[in-house]
């Protein structure tokens, strides 16, 4: 599963994740956009279109206007939720440029920072979820960050459904990717298909 599916979408989207304000700020992005009900390869576009206009931390992506923010989305194909989503990028700059310098690492020093992330307009459950999976590579004492999509993908997989007994699989490098994988397989049967194939299940 890590060799065929388990590249990050943070990779996917050409964020070379580090624990620096820029990477955190455009993984906070794409875990906005996954969240929708749009299709994966559109968020990954729409994330990457933000980023080559410039939009790269939360004072740039203040500073844009709601066009180009909108016309950054359009380029990427995020377009049922673009002008609200517009919007929301615009807000949570703003919160988080006065709330946190524009860094996420002082809002990581919170005593909760989940609750600090749910102050983010436009980022659910499933958008701190999707952060943290990712973020887990970088922010380590939220290792093993297997949420409850990833443990259905393992249980598709026939493999442990606990965090705990699937962190002992792995690196604590791979964790990461262990958790895309796990959630390509939960939203996918083709890639439940191909994993047990490549590894003569």
């Amino acid at each position: 599963m890590l060799k065929h599916h388990g590249q990050t979408y943070a990779e996917e989207a050409g964020i070379t994740l580090r624990n620096t304000p820029s990477p955190l700020y455009r993984l906070l992005v794409l875990s906005l956009l996954l969240s929708a009900r749009i299709r994966a390869d559109i968020a990954v576009a729409s994330s990457r279109a933000l980023s080559d206009a410039g939009m790269r931390d939360a004072r740039r992506m203040g500073e844009a206007t709601w066009q180009q923010r909108v016309d950054a989305l359009g380029e990427g194909g995020y377009r049922r939720y673009d002008e609200r989503t517009a919007t929301q990028l615009g807000e949570g700059a703003g919160l988080l440029k006065e709330k946190y310098g524009g860094d996420l690492r002082k809002l990581r020093e919170r005593d909760d920072p989940e609750a600090a992330l749910r102050e983010m307009p436009g980022l659910g459950p499933v958008g701190i979820s999707i952060f943290l999976r990712e973020a887990q590579a970088v922010w380590p004492e939220f290792q093993p960050y297997l949420d409850p999509k990833a443990l259905q993908g393992a249980g598709k997989l026939g493999l442990p459904e606990s965090p705990e007994k699937l962190a002992e699989l792995v690196k604590k490098d791979e964790l990461a990717s262990l958790a895309a994988g796990l959630i390509r397989a939960a939203l996918s049967s083709k890639v439940v298909d191909e994993v047990r194939e490549a590894a003569g299940a």
